[in-house]
């Protein structure tokens, strides 16, 4: 018999069917990741004391006072950093988990045989969420439709939309309409941004270390794995960080 190929693609494999509706490995992944998410977040809150707090509820409490002492700083408010902080943080949380999916044992080799134009082709279950362009993408248009939400809330309808519309009236007119016109290309440009710089990291990260463990599996992997840790941290705490920032500018007079 002839070994599966394992050849990484761009289009998240298809490792089950449920009824009518396909199953991809990244799609798995991810609703794993936020069962996890879930299900910690409820226990723990479960478990919180105000009299007694155990070791654990000192450590979550030190990391969370830590964080919003950070978004003070970009902020400069801590009543916007209480009102930005569920998002960013679970944003960076379910980001940080997704990305260090990559690091787990059996990346790209172990799954199912598929046979595509005569080739078996091993599709892999394992495959981080954020190495599939739907997430990001998904990721990135929840980032900036929240960050419109915010902007309107905070300025009203019209002075927000005085951003990106001028009134014929204002002077001037040709200048501040270029300007508006570039401030609706960003908002566009945040989601490509967004979603494939965190795709095109990695997507390119999963395919080095599934390339390493297939040429050397002992030991020379390692230093790709820490590698890859320090990225998917990096990668996620930029995502949370330029959600929160265009979410302070949004509620920013023009």
């Amino acid at each position: 018999m002839t070994e599966a190929l394992i050849k990484p693609s761009f289009k998240p494999e298809i490792v089950a069917n449920v009824g009518n509706l396909p199953i991809t490995n990244s799609f798995l992944v991810t609703i794993i990741i936020s069962l996890i998410i879930i299900i910690g977040a409820l226990s723990i809150k479960k478990r919180l004391k105000k009299n007694q707090p155990g070791g654990l509820q000192n450590l979550i409490e030190l990391i969370f006072e830590k964080l919003l002492e950070l978004m003070d700083g970009i902020t400069g408010s801590r009543e916007q950093t209480k009102q930005f902080f569920p998002l960013v943080a679970t944003i960076f949380i379910f980001v940080l988990l997704v990305n260090w999916v990559e690091v787990l044992p059996g990346l790209g080799t172990i799954g199912v045989e598929q046979h595509h134009h005569g080739e078996k082709i091993l599709a892999p279950f394992i495959r981080s969420g954020a190495a599939d362009l739907n997430l990001t993408l998904v990721i990135a248009l929840i980032s900036v439709i929240a960050t419109q939400i915010i902007g309107v809330s905070a300025l009203g309808v019209k002075k927000y939309l005085g951003k990106f519309l001028v009134s014929p009236l204002q002077k001037p007119y040709f200048i501040g309409t270029f300007v508006g016109l570039l401030e609706i290309i960003s908002e566009f440009a945040k989601i490509i941004s967004f979603s494939f710089r965190l795709f095109g990291n990695i997507f390119a990260g999963e395919v080095l270390l599934t390339v390493m463990l297939m040429l050397v599996p002992l030991f020379v992997p390692l230093p790709f794995l820490f590698l890859e840790i320090f990225v998917g941290f990096i990668q996620a705490a930029v995502f949370a960080i330029l959600t929160l920032v265009f979410m302070k500018m949004a509620t920013e007079a023009h």
